[in-house]
């Protein structure tokens, strides 16, 4: 029997091209995952295809790293398959573990596929030291501006409002504005 897997990171994606391949390629039935990452070990669609698999069935995925994104679970796991007596193929990349050779192409494929996203990490981080050399803010906006931190702060010490009542009025969460004060230690106006 031929088990499909498939899966996309993120809701807005489409999986409906994973499954007509995999549907092309004979299999019986097709288990997915929508909106979980390839880096998650257990995924409920592809737990249930593990679960259904027996010895001399094939698990099936359209590409590689639908099935996972690191060296060493893609590896584990098909270790595992192969020691439950179960085949591998993925169409894409044509790696079918039902010879030597194919495991041969799945261990370069994955070892390659490991190195890229290193690679790409690597330029990630180095851009981002980059920026904050250059004195760039990464990340998100503060929720309120160093004016509005001065006023809050004037707000709760001077006038005596409540945290509560002063996070009401710059729409932020009382536990936020707290954290915003005690963060930019605002001088109160004289």
């Amino acid at each position: 029997m031929k088990i499909g897997y498939a899966r996309v990171s993120t809701d807005e994606q489409n999986i409906d091209m994973q499954i007509k391949a995999l549907e092309a390629a004979g299999c019986d039935e097709v288990f997915t995952d929508h909106g979980l990452s390839g880096s998650l070990q257990s995924r409920p669609g592809l737990d249930q295809a593990l679960a259904t698999l027996l010895p001399g069935d094939k698990l099936v995925v359209w590409r590689l790293d639908r099935l996972g994104r690191s060296l060493v679970n893609l590896v584990q796991l098909l270790d595992q398959l192969g020691k439950r007596e179960i085949r591998f193929h993925s169409l894409n990349e044509h790696i079918d573990t039902s010879s030597s050779g194919g495991r041969l192409v799945f261990h370069m494929m994955a070892a390659l596929a490991e190195f890229e996203r290193a690679l790409i990490s690597e330029r990630t981080r180095a851009g981002m030291a980059a920026a904050r050399a250059q004195g760039r803010h990464l990340g998100r906006s503060p929720s309120l501006t160093p004016a509005q931190c001065k006023d809050a702060r004037a707000l709760i010490d001077i006038e005596g409002r409540s945290y509560q009542e002063v996070a009401i009025r710059y729409k932020v969460h009382p536990r936020t504005l707290q954290r915003l004060l005690a963060k930019t230690n605002v001088a109160l106006p004289t």
